[in-house]
């Protein structure tokens, strides 16, 4: 089993059990309660497919913004962050944020393509069934899969790990524990309760991590940043880094941080593209938010490892051999590292016990806000892909939505017992981030390839990928015998195997791609997307019942139309019957199917698909070679230079908390304002019939 932690308490067990057990408990009662309150007063009821999986397509860009912040706000941001830079220096951080921001910012450019040519699907496994068939339906939902089960259990595998570490705790029960309460409310919920639980997981984490970055950073053993800087440089000697310049933690350049950046980009751009979460995520937005919600997130969520990880990576270099340090008079060994104890020993150290709970609740948030939108990804995968694909494909809604219950219910259950499976096996969050990119990779292009290169074949995407990954895994071992002689835990854990099986993973299909499509030659027509249907149910009332607007006034309508919207959308998707459906359309040439969305609605995505690129091309230009690329020499920071590095990374969090926090509630003033009128004159009715 992973050694987590090595007897070094700092709480108690009985605080670790209240905090798992009442916040999920109390996050699922508020959850719910918002849920019942959307359906009363908002027209937004969860026991219906399109609400359940895409939130009718109607989330705000304030709204989507804080989803795919919390998304991406992951346990690495929060915790491996300061791993890395305590052992690579303050470069690794930076890296980290790079990372994170193109991929996000990628992921605006394949959502906004993705509304427009294919605006019905839930998911993409129906893009990609309904190009290449069954066979390359199957290869991909195998792969998103695997990408949801090892994304998810080592968020999972971390927290637990950590928790036990914290607390003492068993770890069979924090692993249990932990996603237990995040199964109640999303099984209800949907992904509408996704993202409401993803807008208060990231208003109370990021205010934490404000707390935590400015309170280390002024406590007393650590002096402000001149402090720091004049600590970090007297014990250099201590802290010697192999690969950075003078061995200095103070240099942007250094070998370790650059190989680590790049295992990042391309490890953690599979569990964007290849995550089904993201995906819904920009299904559900608006038809104009897709691109500001992502771009916003792209450019906030350099606020969460760039800040707190250099902060604490560089002052745990400085308090791990202090009285103070809960593992003095050692400093910290390597396996508590690798697991992730640099922020919460630090935390201990410096602050006390009471903020130590509240590296607890950080914890809490970040891990339930990544296995929510897991467990809607995998549901949606059960229902739409599997069940409603080959078991009944002509399920009813309520049968989809039944299933989808189920589902969540079953990826608790089975990712609870896969996370205790790598715990037990040795495993640890370092271990996962090399090892999942090599897994996870292979199907990226194929998938980017289905949606924007009409000459992939068939046999190209169901055989590349695949290719893909027998490269990946083989580079990976063959690496790791090469150079350190020996395939075994250890060995496959190094930052070298883990790039080379990167890199053949993620890029290798692209060439067995385009050789496998030159030989097997094929030309797609983009219009065979609008068969993809919507989810039909008989049974609820008919069209005549409700006032119906025009479809593409329901998918795209401005910030006043939101009450037409609403109900607008609640026809559309479920009750109006679709014209471009599989069911009567299958026969329909591709020339005469019609696009649900009208002209101008179309133009403005065009609009917005150019502005994703430039904003894509513009942040990979700036954050992979203009910034950090003049700092990559033989240089290491002065405390002025320094000093403002780590002063724009805090104005960075709070240009976060207006991004994610502040401006959601503002953009969903008018939805609030409804929900808060409608619930007060429920009350008061309630309240005078009881006076009658």
């Amino acid at each position: 089993m992973s050694d987590v932690g090595d007897g070094v308490s700092l709480l108690s067990q009985g605080t670790g059990y209240g905090v798992i057990i009442g916040l999920g408990i109390l996050f699922a009662a508020v959850i719910l309660f918002a849920v019942k309150i959307q359906k009363l007063y908002l027209m937004e009821d969860s026991g219906r497919s399109e609400m359940f999986m895409v939130a009718n397509r109607s989330v705000g860009t304030g709204l989507t913004c804080s989803a795919v912040f919390s998304s991406w706000m992951w346990i690495n941001e929060t915790v491996f962050s300061s791993v890395v830079c305590y052992q690579f220096g303050l470069a690794a951080p930076m890296w980290f944020g790079t990372g994170l921001s193109f991929q996000i910012a990628l992921m605006a450019v394949l959502g906004v393509l993705a509304k427009m040519r294919a605006p019905h699907a839930h998911t993409s496994l129906e893009i990609v069934r309904k190009r290449y068939g069954n066979s390359g339906h199957v290869v991909f939902t195998a792969l998103n899969l695997i990408n949801n089960i090892f994304g998810c259990s080592s968020m999972i595998l971390a927290g637990s790990q950590l928790v036990v570490g914290i607390t003492g705790m068993h770890l069979a029960a924090a692993t249990i524990l932990i996603p237990f309460g995040v199964v109640l409310y999303t099984a209800v919920g949907g992904i509408k309760a996704t993202f409401l639980t993803d807008f208060l997981h990231t208003t109370i984490a990021i205010i934490l991590i404000i707390f935590f970055t400015l309170s280390v950073l002024t406590n007393e053993h650590i002096g402000g940043l001149g402090g720091l800087y004049d600590k970090v440089t007297a014990s250099a000697a201590d802290h010697y880094v192999v690969g950075n310049y003078a061995g200095s933690l103070l240099s942007f350049k250094s070998k370790g941080a650059i190989m680590f950046g790049l295992i990042l980009k391309f490890g953690n751009l599979a569990l964007v593209t290849m995550d089904t979460a993201f995906w819904q995520k920009s299904f559900a937005s608006e038809v104009q938010s897709t691109v500001p919600g992502y771009d916003l997130a792209a450019l906030a969520i350099f606020a969460v490892p760039w800040g707190l990880g250099t902060v604490f990576g560089l002052s745990a270099r400085v308090i791990e051999k202090l009285p103070v340090s809960p593992t003095y008079p050692q400093g910290f060994t390597a396996a508590e590292v690798a697991s992730g104890f640099v922020m919460p020993y630090t935390i201990k150290a410096l602050l006390g016990s009471g903020p130590t709970v509240g590296m607890l609740l950080l914890l809490f948030m970040a891990v339930t806000s990544t296995v929510s939108s897991s467990m809607i990804a995998v549901s949606s995968i059960i229902s739409f892909d599997i069940y409603r694909t080959y078991i009944n494909p002509k399920a009813t809604d309520k049968q989809v939505v039944n299933v989808s219950h189920l589902g969540v219910v079953f990826h608790g259950i089975f990712i609870s017992g896969f996370a205790l499976m790598l715990s037990y096996g040795g495993a640890n969050i370092s271990w996962v981030n090399y090892f999942s990119p090599i897994l996870t990779c292979p199907g990226i292009f194929p998938l980017i390839f289905t949606l924007m290169w009409s000459r992939q074949s068939k046999p190209a995407a169901i055989v590349a990928p695949i290719l893909g990954l027998i490269s990946g895994v083989s580079v990976w071992l063959a690496t790791a015998q090469s150079i350190y002689g020996g395939i075994s835990f250890a060995t496959t854990v190094e930052l070298a195997p883990s790039l080379y099986g990167s890199i053949a993973s993620l890029f290798s299909p692209i060439l067995y791609s385009v050789i496998i499509s030159y030989f097997t030659p094929e030309r797609f027509d983009w219009r065979e997307f609008l068969r993809i249907d919507l989810v039909q149910d008989e049974s609820t009332l008919s069209v005549s019942d409700l006032s119906s607007p025009d479809e593409s006034v329901a998918a795209y309508s401005t910030p006043n139309d939101k009450e037409q919207e609403k109900t607008s959308l609640a026809v559309n998707a479920v009750e109006r019957p679709v014209e471009n459906s599989a069911a009567d359309g299958s026969a329909t040439p591709a020339t005469e199917l019609v696009h649900p969305l009208d002209e101008k609605a179309l133009q403005d995505l065009r609009r917005w698909y150019k502005i994703a690129w430039i904003f894509l091309i513009v942040i990979v230009a700036l954050t992979f070679v203009v910034w950090p690329m003049p700092l990559y020499r033989d240089y290491i920071f002065t405390k002025p230079f320094f000093s403002g590095w780590v002063t724009v990374s805090i104005f960075w969090q709070f240009f976060a908390l207006l991004a994610v926090v502040v401006y959601p509630v503002f953009d969903g003033r008018h939805e609030i304002a409804k929900s808060v009128q409608g619930l007060r004159k429920s009350l008061g009715n309630q309240l005078g019939g009881k006076n009658r």
